[in-house]
């Protein structure tokens, strides 16, 4: 008997084209791994209406128990003084300040995260923009641990009204407070989360294979 609202594929949602490559890198690697299968990549563009529009035609009309799971990852803002490029953000909600979605095994991602380097977890807000300077304070004093701007859109997208679809969502810190970018889209200082997102997919399968273990 498998769990409650277990899926057996597994959909990786990125925005950027670098984030893509990265990850399709490790589809490569994956390959070897042993499990349910090797995981689908969808690149929806930058933006939380781009992610929704892709998020939801991808997934169409698709039952919401026993179908896809969803997991979005990238690069994200981190909120927290300390935090530092190639950092590890798991949610344990997406929030975009009008609408909430909690994650699912926020815990076990986590854990499966750790060999790969410091992991946070936390409230991950939605922007429709690149989070700079005094703004970052205001997330912060609101909950946030670290904002993106597609992770709630995919993750409200995927979910359902009823919340059934297992949904997660990963973060590699580009910036944090005293590591700022100069402007959108340039990854200064962000190598290390480069390679940092390039080796983690191993612990998204290991969360997705805990969606079918036995039920206990």
């Amino acid at each position: 008997m498998t769990a409650p609202g277990a899926c057996d594929r597994l959909l990786v949602v990125c925005a950027l084209g670098i984030e893509h490559r990265a990850l399709r890198g490790g589809v490569r690697r994956a390959t070897a791994l042993p499990g349910p299968g090797v995981p689908e990549l969808l690149r929806t563009g930058m933006g939380p209406r781009a992610a929704r529009r892709a998020v939801a035609r991808r997934l169409g009309d698709e039952p919401v128990a026993g179908g896809t799971a969803v997991l979005a990852t990238g690069f994200c803002a981190g909120l927290v003084r300390g935090m530092r490029p190639g950092d590890l953000v798991v949610a344990e909600e997406t929030s975009d300040g009008a609408e909430s979605t909690p994650c699912t095994g926020a815990e076990l991602l986590a854990a499966a995260l750790s060999p790969y380097g410091r992991v946070h977890r936390g409230l991950l807000a939605g922007s429709d923009h690149v989070v700079r300077g005094a703004e970052r304070a205001v997330l912060r004093a609101g909950g946030a641990v670290a904002a993106d701007m597609e992770s709630a859109a995919v993750l409200q997208a995927a979910a359902g009204p009823a919340g059934h679809r297992p949904v997660a969502a990963v973060r590699v810190v580009v910036d944090a407070p005293g590591h700022e970018l100069v402007r959108p889209g340039t990854l200064r200082g962000g190598i290390s989360a480069l390679r940092r997102l390039r080796t983690v997919l191993p612990a998204f399968l290991e969360w997705h294979r805990s969606l079918l273990l036995p039920w206990r």
